[in-house]
């Protein structure tokens, strides 16, 4: 027999072993438990937000509510997403205001996001090592909090770069289901989540998730180097000095690439003017300086 809701017992129905049914059961989701969903739904792939999730199970605990409840708010986001529509894939399409509004306000201020999110996290009182799920072995998990300091901003704002950059891989390796855009290697500790024009540059850009691609270890150097581009179309492009090496690697792990379609992501497609930029600043560096 089930729990009721609010019982403070565990339901050994619909929620997974060891999840305890609070007293929220039927309430509204204020704003704060949105937002954190939010910041889930972003770095884990559509496909997974599920109840039985570790990630969704674990923001579950934090807020109190149920994985099911959890995964029913990741859906309702999927609603908004308009790369998942082009797919064909609508999300649960019961969705508020309200939630629509948060879509909005964070659609394109991510560094708001992180921000507000990893606030969150702290006033929840979650252990400086605990952390929404488990990634891979060099990642410490999807929602990560670092332990905020006490003192000097400047030391706050080092946390903060961590969580953009932490946030970042995490949203961008999601998109492409961890795998290269380019040939495909889908081994997580040799991928790297790509800016493709460089936060330093434009600090705005260092959490958007459309400003990244997930790329080999290989291909990453490539493109930071300038010995690729992307074009309009969505294509590889690879320098003209690189196509002339009579290197046989060379044509196997760069040249045999040129031309072929990216691999695209399921959400955050790269932004045409951050890969414009790369084509105007990056690419054929090489060539200019050889």
């Amino acid at each position: 027999m089930a729990a009721r809701a609010g019982t403070g017992v565990f339901a050994p129905g619909g929620c997974a072993a060891g999840v305890r049914v609070t007293n929220k059961y039927g309430d509204p989701w204020s704003r704060d438990e949105s937002i954190l969903a939010l910041y889930l739904y972003c770095q884990i792939p559509f496909a997974k937000t599920k109840a039985n999730n570790p990630e969704v199970i674990r923001l579950a605990r934090l807020i109190g509510r149920t994985p099911a409840s959890v995964a029913r708010k990741l859906g309702n986001f999927g609603a908004f997403d308009p790369l998942l529509a082009r797919r064909g894939i609508s999300g649960l399409t019961h969705t508020g205001t309200a939630l629509r509004e948060i879509w909005e306000e964070f659609r394109d201020r991510w560094d708001a996001l992180v921000e507000e999110s990893s606030r969150l996290l702290q006033a929840l009182s979650a252990p400086a090592h605990e952390s929404v799920g488990r990634g891979s072995s060099e990642d410490e998990g999807i929602i990560a909090l670092p332990k905020m300091p006490i003192g000097p901003s400047e030391r706050e704002a080092t946390v903060f770069v961590r969580v953009f950059q932490s946030f970042f891989r995490r949203a961008v390796l999601a998109s492409y289901e961890s795998a290269c855009c380019i040939c495909g290697l889908d081994i997580p500790a040799l991928l790297v989540a790509s800016h493709i024009k460089p936060w330093t540059s434009d600090e705005s850009t260092r959490a958007n998730p459309e400003n990244g691609l997930s790329l080999c270890a290989i291909h990453d150097r490539a493109f930071d180097r300038g010995l690729i581009g992307v074009s309009k179309e969505l294509r590889v492009v690879v320098c003209p000095t690189i196509i002339s090496s009579k290197q046989r690697f060379v044509q196997i792990a760069l040249v045999d690439f040129d031309t072929r379609p990216l691999r695209m992501p399921t959400r955050f497609p790269p932004r045409e003017e951050f890969l414009a930029w790369h084509r105007e600043s990056i690419f054929g560096r090489y060539a200019r300086s050889s």
